[in-house]
């Protein structure tokens, strides 16, 4: 990981737009344990300390039903990363890979992502293990955890679709 704003040797920056092209809503906000970067887990452990998810008016209604799984994946937003490091060293030896294959909290579009274990709702505080992101990281949005979720609404024909329409090919 990038630590502070440095550039390492072989990595490389860009110029970043004026003005996004979306606007997005932060739903809330998440509280952890961790207030500095360099002393935050690279990745959230399912046994780690349970930390609040305080979720916003008016969306405290959309948290009906969430309580039914056990996983949920959360995106926020690390609005302490940069945007600009396209390419990174993360072992700092010079040798540079691309912003998209690493899970570097650096990117043009800073979400995170992780699934986490659900512990427990109490009114608009969902409590979790899991996360790795400092206190204070603006929430994007909840889902139940992809490999638990059972779509409800009807079936409709891409569901079961299994060819790529472009080139023919099996998936």
């Amino acid at each position: 990981m990038v630590r502070r704003d440095e550039v390492r040797n072989g990595e490389k920056t860009v110029t970043m737009p004026e003005t996004p092209d979306a606007g997005v809503v932060f739903i809330g906000r998440i509280h952890t344990p961790w207030t500095d970067r360099l002393t935050c887990p690279r990745l959230g452990r399912m046994d780690g300390p349970i930390c609040r998810i305080e979720i916003f008016e008016p969306w405290v209604d959309a948290l009906k039903g969430i309580d039914e799984y056990e996983r949920l994946e959360v995106l926020y937003w690390l609005h302490q990363s940069r945007r600009d490091l396209i390419l990174q060293s993360p072992k700092n030896d010079g040798i540079a890979r691309g912003a998209f294959s690493l899970r570097s909290p650096v990117r043009p579009n800073p979400i995170g992502t992780q699934n986490v274990k659900l512990v427990r709702i109490e009114g608009p505080n969902v409590f979790v293990q899991s996360l790795d992101c400092l206190d204070g990281t603006p929430l994007l949005d909840l889902k139940p955890d992809r490999d638990l979720f059972t779509p409800i609404a009807p079936r409709q024909t891409g569901d079961d679709e299994t060819r790529n329409a472009a080139s023919g090919d099996e998936r």
